[in-house]
């Protein structure tokens, strides 16, 4: 990107297609120039990032404030890409995806704003797909099937337990999906903080929907809203990235806003009033589980703070915020960590500035309700300390250059980076503020440098919006064992009631809207009049980046990329030689590594070094497969680190530390290390079930899943659980030693890797760096790129794992060839055939899931099925059986065949920063993963015919039950339902997560 001065055809005042252009700025920390313009006749606003980038974005943003929690903005969203006045299929989204070579395609639904975003690299699909967002946000259809369908609504299903009579049910995606969500512990916090700091406003209200109220919710609700909200009086567009702004505004224009006269939409969001003394709330959420579950509060102190309008202050209280909780040693983090009343910090902790008011929370997850004082103590003590004796100033010199850092570096995850700046600055824009100053603000930095490190301008911050502010709330929030059965039997009792007051013609009338529901998703539509890409429109080339140069020593590797000031370094050690009892502890070693202290420094003192001089320092475990020969099993520790070009000796310097001086002999700090993993696996449960399910259902495949599981899967979790019931002096002290002994081991000469990336002048300074590393390694040792001692034996599972949620996770596997056999290409175009053909059918429109999804992995060969947030078990495994059936059938199109090639290659083509770019090019040199191999891939995969995929589909899409894995991740009293009973298949064993 190296546009930087405003592009002179260009000035303000000046008029384009009904636009006035009201301000153009230079943002030269992000090298591009920013347009600022709105629509005389509609006041549609419209922001523009023009820049060199070749992946454009372009987002539409709605005010959308609910008035309840029926989740009126969250049914919208998905309704109203449903079929549009342009484009009447039943899901032009969805379709979209097919024919699209998109780097991002989705829309979100936050508290008070709606938004449609996508990006893609190409100009054609770039137009192709600004048309359907634009027809299906300001002209949906809105049926009431589609509502019925994405929101909510009463079906009749058979009764296990009374055949005779159908029972009523409550499905929908949107409402299994809330059902899903306010399972976890999280997204109960989130909600309820919102609900306790903003009693008079918008945010108290679920803007997801509770599942309680969604029902509440009719089609008028939601074409009403629709009507006053998705508007373009009420609308904030975006474009991003080096494709013209003319074409924007006229396509835009001429597409949208024509037909629409300016209107006022009654959104603005007041402030909260403030209150006069501080509260205290409590909420409850649903946890049962065999051990003790009293110490399972949270327990938190929120503030309500600054307007978001206001920049600096904003930016003083980000500061703020690093400076508390950014690292290990930050003064309130430490603080409630060192106490020990709790395993990591409350869910939520930190600051929210997404909404009108930013408010700021921390506490204590995993804590008894008797220690809540105590830890409002805490909190408050340490505040006024730090506002009495004065911040560190090294500190804030490390907060600061986390800002900086995380300013300058260019990343595409979990979003492209043109998305990511509109995510940044929505909240700000769409409440008044302003958007030029909050990504123009190297001035705002340089104040705030200037006043924090001078003057008193952090201690200040903390005396106006904490000590002095009584916009305070102490927020319980409790386990509670039978909240979720409570739930069932209220819900059930609702149902019961509704069914004994229904008329024998309404009883008819639900059957005849699931019929008609169903009959509409079973018909296959003619989707022609939706834009495409073609084949010839596909890059035929695949990115290869290569090593700038090669040292023998560690077998170091430089990457010459232009990465914009910022160094990145990765070392890889092998991790094949430890024993099968210490296999599990990985993770674990890879979470204390860079948190724990080195001979040389404690964990205080390296924190506030990594924070220092890095954008950050992390291991992690990674259970790999070759491509060579052998095909076996490469276990490997990497860790990997980031900072600016100026940071980079003492950066090396860490690494060196880390690697040669890691001590594990901390004990208090071990058991805090330990107890916050845990807690951080124990929210991964429900938020991520579904790729749980799918590691439980690969296991027994190949070394690499059953190490993947160990290392990341449930087995990984109740490995932890187990580890950490008794955390005694003395198995500590055990568990100390066993990772002393984990360094010793993979830290030597023979097995360790390195990778530097970054441009030329940084990269030279690396050249003697492999050799002071060589000499301080342990000279002895056993190269660990081979296959571990796993010895997981035993037939494919066939289980069910009982845990805290109201949905189910349902995942099915099994093996075929891996990405180098010349099926390969075709097995990746079927994934993504039945997933769009078939599964989204199935499992969504008709199943009521939020996502259903088919999986292959290249590295290892597996092929799974996997559903999100579902309300079923055996109706989805029926499902997965019929999907082989459907897939071997050949009942679909030469131009099936094209859209799935599309969505393959929008995989293989998604752009990466240069930096993590290259780290992946290090990363497949070590699994031997060549270009010539990932080419011939492509090539298949561009040749493929419907009777290829035939073929390949009859050779793998036929295993028997025992050649499968199958796992379920649910709540116990689904798995044994008889509702759930597998007809035909021996029943599965159920576990407790």
């Amino acid at each position: 990107m190296t546009e930087k001065t405003a592009d002179s055809k260009f000035s303000e005042g000046q008029f384009i297609s009904g636009y006035r252009i009201q301000r153009i700025a230079n943002i030269d920390s992000l090298q591009c120039v920013l347009t600022e313009l709105v629509h005389e006749a509609t006041g549609a606003r419209h922001i523009h990032l023009s820049n060199s980038d070749r992946e454009n974005a372009f987002g539409v943003v709605f005010k959308t404030v609910p008035r309840n929690s029926t989740g009126v903005a969250h049914i919208l969203e998905h309704t109203a890409l449903c079929g549009s006045q342009k484009y009447p299929v039943r899901d032009p989204f969805f379709s979209m995806l097919k024919r699209s070579l998109s780097t991002f395609m989705n829309a979100f639904t936050a508290s008070d704003w709606t938004m449609y975003p996508f990006a893609t690299q190409i100009e054609k699909d770039y137009y192709n797909l600004m048309g359907v967002y634009l027809d299906a946000a300001f002209f949906p259809v809105l049926d009431e099937l589609s509502f019925m369908q994405e929101g909510h609504r009463l079906s009749l299903v058979p009764d296990p337990e009374n055949p005779e009579v159908p029972r009523l049910i409550f499905t929908g995606v949107v409402y299994n999906e809330m059902k899903g969500a306010m399972s976890s512990p999280s997204q109960v916090m989130a909600r309820s903080l919102l609900n306790a700091l903003y009693p008079d406003t918008t945010y108290r209200f679920n803007s997801g929907g509770e599942p309680r109220d969604i029902p509440s919710l009719t089609w008028q609700n939601l074409k009403d809203f629709h009507a006053r909200h998705y508007h373009p009086s009420n609308a904030w567009f975006y474009t991003y990235g080096n494709l013209p702004l003319v074409r924007h505004l006229e396509f835009i224009s001429q597409t949208v806003l024509y037909r629409f006269e300016r209107i006022q939409p009654d959104t603005d969001v007041p402030s909260q009033p403030r209150w006069t003394s501080p509260r205290s709330a409590e909420y409850t959420y649903a946890l049962n589980q065999p051990e003790d579950i009293s110490q399972k509060h949270q327990i938190c102190l929120a503030w309500l703070l600054a307007d978001i309008q206001d920049t600096f202050g904003i930016l003083s209280l980000a500061l703020l915020n690093e400076v508390l909780l950014g690292n290990a040693a930050s003064p309130l983090k430490k603080a409630l960590i060192d106490s020990g009343l709790g395993s990591s910090l409350s869910d939520g902790s930190g600051l929210d500035a997404d909404n009108r008011d930013i408010f700021f929370s921390c506490g204590l997850k995993d804590v008894r309700a008797e220690n809540v004082e105590t830890i409002q103590k805490i909190i408050l003590d340490t505040l006024s300390r730090l506002t009495d004796a004065g911040i560190d100033r090294d500190l804030i010199e490390s907060a600061l250059h986390q800002i900086e850092f995380h300013r300058k570096e260019v990343v595409n995850t979990p979003y492209p980076h043109g998305l990511r700046l509109l995510l940044g600055m929505t909240g700000t824009w769409i409440h008044g503020g302003d958007p030029v100053r909050l990504l123009n603000i190297d001035a705002d930095i340089e104040r705030l440098r200037r006043q924090a490190m001078t003057e008193s301008l952090l201690e200040n911050v903390i005396k106006r919006y904490f000590l002095e502010n009584p916009h305070r709330v102490r927020l319980t929030l409790v386990p509670d064992s039978e909240l979720a059965e409570r739930e069932r039997q209220r819900e059930s009792a609702d149902l019961a009631r509704i069914q004994s007051l229904l008329l024998p013609e309404q009883i008819q009338g639900i059957i005849d809207s699931e019929n008609c529901l169903q009959q509409r998703q079973e018909t296959l539509e003619n989707v022609s009049c939706l834009p495409t890409l073609k084949k010839e429109d596909i890059p035929p080339d695949i990115v290869k980046i290569h090593e700038t140069s090669r040292s023998l020593k560690l077998d170091s590797r430089t990457y010459e990329q232009p990465t914009a000031g910022i160094v990145y370094v990765s070392a890889v050690a092998g991790a094949g030689m430890l024993s099968e009892d210490a296999l599990p502890l990985v993770p674990i070693f890879c979470h204390c590594l860079t948190r724990i202290g080195s001979a040389r420094h404690d964990y205080v003192e390296i924190s506030r070094l990594i924070d220092r001089y890095t954008g950050g320092m992390g291991a992690s475990p990674q259970a790999r497969t070759g491509f060579d020969a052998s095909a076996q099993c490469l276990p490997m520790i990497l860790m990997n680190a980031k900072c600016l070009n100026r940071n980079l000796d003492p950066m090396l310097e860490l690494i060196q530390e880390l690697i040669c001086e890691t001590r594990f002999d901390d004990l208090a700090r071990l058991k805090n290390l330990l107890l916050e993993y845990r807690a951080g696996m124990e929210s991964m449960i429900v938020e991520n079930g579904h790729r749980l399910a799918i590691s439980l259902s690969t296991r027994r495949f190949s070394l690499s899943s059953a190490l993947g599981e160990i290392w990341g899967g449930v087995h990984q979790y109740r490995f932890i659980r187990s580890l950490t019931e008794t955390l005694s002096d003395s198995s500590l002290q055990n568990i100390a030693n066993c990772l002393s002994d984990m360094a010793s081991q993979v830290f030597c000469r023979s097995n360790i890797r390195l990778a530097f990336i970054g441009e030329s002048a940084p990269l030279s300074r690396t050249v003697d760096y492999p050799g002071r590393l060589y000499e301080n390694l342990i000279q002895d040792g056993v190269p660990g790129f081979g296959p571990p001692a796993v010895l997981w034996q035993g037939d494919n599972p066939r289980e069910g794992w009982a845990t805290d949620t109201a949905v189910s996770f349902v995942a099915q596997s099994f093996e075929t060839v891996r990405m180098d056999h010349e099926d390969a290409a075709a097995l990746s175009l079927i994934a993504r055939m039945l997933r769009s053909l078939y599964l989204h059918r199935e499992i969504r429109e008709k199943g009521g899931a939020y996502g259903g999804f088919a999986l292959y992995g290249g590295e290892d060969g597996l092929f799974s099925f996997a559903s999100y947030r579902d309300p079923h078990i055996a109706a989805t495994l029926t499902v997965y059986r019929n999907a082989m059936d459907f897939i071997r059938s050949g009942h679909y199109t030469d131009e099936d065949i094209h859209e799935g090639i599309l969505q393959v290659c929008a995989d293989i083509d998604k752009p990466d920063p240069p930096g993590p770019a290259a780290r992946k090019a290090f990363l497949r040199e070590l699994v031997f993963l060549t270009d010539d191999v990932r080419s011939r891939f492509k090539s298949r995969l561009l040749s493929l015919t419907r009777n290829d995929v035939i073929r390949v589909a009859e050779r793998y899409f036929n295993p028997d039950d025992r050649q499968c894995g199958i796992a379920v991740i649910s709540n116990e009293t689904r798995l044994k339902s008889p509702e759930e009973l597998l007809q035909d298949q021996s029943p599965l064993t159920i576990y407790k997560v």
